[in-house]
């Protein structure tokens, strides 16, 4: 047997009984922080970032328009029967 809590016994931090709500103020001030920490893209990077999601954007939907042709001719066939009469 291990010596960790089984799986259904909540832990002691995890209870919330005898911690407070954090208010408004106090969140706001936090989120605040929080972002003071992030590490922004510079203009370049960003540049970078965009084209790149862009060139892979119009590549899937390139393959997706193929892929979409190409059984939309397939099912087409196959219902229409190809006789040249």
């Amino acid at each position: 047997m291990s010596d960790s809590p089984a799986v259904h016994e909540p832990r002691e931090e995890s209870r919330g009984d005898d911690r407070q709500r954090t208010g408004p103020v106090t969140f706001y001030r936090q989120v605040i922080a929080e972002l003071r920490k992030v590490v922004w893209p510079t203009q370049e990077q960003l540049t970078t970032y965009f084209l790149v999601v862009m060139v892979f954007v119009i590549v899937m939907m390139a393959f997706v328009s193929v892929l979409d042709l190409a059984f939309g001719k397939l099912v087409f066939a196959m219902f229409t029967g190809n006789s040249d009469q």
